[in-house]
């Protein structure tokens, strides 16, 4: 859709999944040195959440799918014009397509993630071609347009190939905590990037429009999109420091991350195993004692 809404959908999606990523991620890291902390430490709730992920990124695909399709100004599943001899919307079909390979991304972390059919790693190289499938389409979407236009766009260039190269090098590097924030940090920029494109060049409730030939507005923005990133950033920062002091705890006294003086406590107190040992040793202690008196 070429309008405000067209580039805020997508940018919504982007925007959720990289604010999620951005506290799944240090959750996921932190249990990992501390696997008593949270289930999401364990294998099964990985795979779980994985599964979750890809129901939730396909349904996201489908929605944008049918938006583009079926909007009022949509080409309503009609590719060519045969009355005025044309392509239809192929605007709406390019985004569409874009949609359709981040389904097809969902549907492979259900079935790879929900079954044992594929192997794990497949989840990221489909969800790397999906975003170079995106950059791919996006570097023949802009013939013959503006110059404010065709830059913005490229700007998002930067943010889909990156991610695009950090996704697949998690292929063989998984679980690398420095790849997945940086594709949560390149997550969350295109889709903050979605909505600033969507403010430039469909400016919503009457607002002045930006001079689409105007160099300074194209210094502005470049400046701008290094804004974005830096806010992408903070959003990581703030998250993973949450988090982590979230599950590390501050305890009352001591230093922090160290046990609190009653688990220590109660820490050195005999175990219920050592217990049954003291038990045993009584019973075999008194029963010694009582033939011995018989004898005697």
């Amino acid at each position: 859709m070429g309008n405000f809404k067209g580039h805020a959908l997508p940018g919504s999606f982007f925007l959720l999944f990289g604010l999620w990523w951005s506290v799944k991620y240090p959750l996921k890291y932190v249990c990992r040195k501390n696997k008593s902390v949270c289930y999401l430490g364990s294998r099964a709730g990985l795979q779980r959440l994985e599964f979750v992920e890809g129901i939730i990124k396909a349904v996201f695909a489908l929605i944008g799918m049918v938006a583009e399709q079926f909007v009022p100004d949509g080409p309503h599943l009609k590719l060519y014009n045969y009355e005025e001899k044309h392509w239809d919307h192929l605007m709406n079909w390019q985004h569409a397509t874009m949609y359709l390979f981040y389904g097809i991304s969902g549907l492979v972390d259900i079935v790879a993630h929900g079954t044992n059919a594929l192997p794990v790693a497949i989840d990221r190289m489909m969800l790397s071609l999906a975003v170079f499938i995106e950059g791919f389409l996006f570097c023949y979407h802009l013939h013959g347009r503006a110059m404010l236009d065709i830059h913005v766009h490229q700007l998002l260039l930067f943010a889909i190939f990156g991610a695009a190269v950090c996704i697949f090098l998690e292929v063989f590097f998984r679980g690398s905590i420095v790849l997945e924030m940086l594709r949560t940090s390149l997550c969350i920029l295109q889709g903050s990037w979605f909505w600033q494109i969507g403010f430039v060049l469909y400016p919503p409730n009457g607002s002045p429009e930006w001079n689409q030939t105007d160099h300074t507005n194209m210094m502005f923005l470049t400046m701008c999109y290094c804004w974005h990133y830096a806010f992408a950033f903070l959003i990581l920062a703030v998250n993973y420091t949450i988090v982590s002091w979230m599950l590390s705890g501050v305890p009352i006294h001591g230093e922090v991350g160290q046990p609190h003086a009653a688990s220590q406590m109660w820490s050195a107190l005999p175990s219920e195993q050592t217990h049954q040992s003291y038990t045993c040793t009584t019973l075999n202690f008194l029963y010694v004692t009582t033939r011995l008196a018989g004898s005697i």
